[in-house]
């Protein structure tokens, strides 16, 4: 591999394309000059679909941190409107419709989530957050499709992937998604009017509803903007990212824990550390290159390096250390540590047969009884750190240490503590 002479004073555009964060640009040339010149606001739209983003949604927060350490302002829009709709982009089915007091409720975490990720306190360029139900809850349909309906064009609209692939696999796209759109462009042309935004960020699946924006501003207003997209998130095997056998990697604690979130990077292929750190660290460039070219640190230090400092940025150094602490111990063969995810048992819980199988779906490692017994047949599953042999073992009391407690692991990465309480 050649070297890459890493320049510390980059350009915005140059460290977002050696961190891998650009796969299109609707005019690279022209938004280099801008934002050389001068700060921008930008904005990246977030629907209120679940109670935490996941790490998929990752790769535009860090975009938005990078932009604003650069001095622009990020605009989060919260698209309570918009989860009404469902957007299709990369969707096989209709999303689910939630109600107005789980929207609000998602809402109020997704902020939580982009406070541990960006200055939005004191600061000239301190993130902003908007709400497109401001403006879409007012709109009068007729008008509105009068006024900008006219702007689209059904051709176009069935060549956005978005669309196609929905067709194309002969699934169904409601008439409320087929307009998803539309209101995507609407909320660009409203945020251009009303906070002078000119760039607009989403994922690679995004590119036909932000371009979409950036003609309707266009020939409503004869004013150019921009739209930006990250590449789609995938680890070494072409798997997206965000979710795991075991579930989504959610960036909300009570969702999953720091100790589960540390380990999620620790346990990266090993083609991926270097990848990550440049996308979810903010390692300095010049850092991971050196990692990158060490001959003297090994793959494993360099994913628990990443680990730390993913961690660190979520859920604060204090976390990682304990995390770290936590997985060390595991491994030490010596102690349970108390960082370790845990589930409690009672006394009376032992008035009936307490089988292990069960306890590894309860726990969220196994999603069902067959594949947890499938796991002990497989020899996957260890009691105190010895292999579980017969699918019908059950937890005792007298399993139990001096500190009540047990450890069990599910593999060699999974590990979780039960405590007699």
């Amino acid at each position: 591999m050649h070297s890459i002479i890493i320049d510390q004073k980059m350009t915005l555009i140059e460290e977002l394309k050696f961190r891998g964060f650009i796969n299109q640009c609707t005019d690279e040339t022209a938004l280099t000059q801008i934002i050389e010149k001068k700060s921008i606001n930008f904005y990246i739209g977030f629907d209120c679909t679940a109670q935490s983003l996941h790490v998929g949604s990752l790769i535009q927060i860090m975009i938005m941190r990078l932009f604003q350490k650069y001095g622009h302002t990020p605009i989060i829009l919260i698209g309570k409107g918009t989860t009404r709709i469902g957007d299709p982009s990369g969707k096989d089915e209709t999303r689910k419709m939630l109600s107005e007091k789980e929207i609000n409720n998602n809402a109020n975490n997704l902020k939580k989530i982009f406070s541990k990720f960006l200055i939005i306190k004191s600061n000239n360029n301190k993130a902003i957050f908007r709400d497109n139900s401001k403006w879409l809850d007012r709109l009068n349909y007729v008008n509105f499709l009068r006024d900008y309906g006219k702007h689209f064009t059904i051709n176009k609209m069935l060549s956005f992937d978005s669309v196609k692939l929905r067709l194309d696999r002969e699934q169904s796209l409601s008439f409320v998604e087929f307009n998803y759109m539309i209101f995507q462009a609407y909320d660009f042309y409203e945020l251009f009017v009303r906070e002078n935004c000119i760039l607009q960020i989403g994922g690679s699946d995004q590119w036909g509803n932000i371009v979409n924006g950036v003609d309707l501003i266009r020939r409503i207003k004869g004013k150019e903007s921009f739209g930006l997209t990250t590449p789609l998130l995938t680890n070494a095997n072409g798997e997206k990212m965000g979710k795991t056998t075991n579930g989504a990697v959610w960036l909300n604690e009570k969702l999953l824990s720091p100790y589960d979130y540390w380990q999620f990077w620790r346990n990266a292929d090993d083609r991926d550390v270097i990848r990550f750190m440049k996308l979810f660290t903010q390692l300095d460039l010049k850092t991971i290159q050196e990692f990158e070219e060490s001959k003297s640190l090994n793959i494993n230090e360099l994913k628990s390096i990443l680990a730390d400092e993913a961690t660190t940025l979520l859920h604060g150094k204090e976390n990682a250390n304990k995390a770290k602490f936590a997985a060390d111990k595991v491994f030490s063969d010596k102690s349970i540590s108390d960082d370790l995810p845990t589930f409690s048992l009672k006394n009376n819980d032992f008035n009936k047969k307490v089988f292990i199988y069960e306890l590894i779906v309860k726990i969220g490692f196994a999603s069902s009884k067959s594949e947890s017994r499938k796991l002990i047949r497989g020899r996957g599953i260890k009691k105190n750190r010895k292999i579980v042999e017969d699918e019908t073992a059950e937890i005792m009391q007298k399993d139990f240490s001096e500190n009540n407690e047990i450890l069990i692991s599910v593999g060699k990465k999974k590990h979780f503590r039960i405590i007699l309480d």
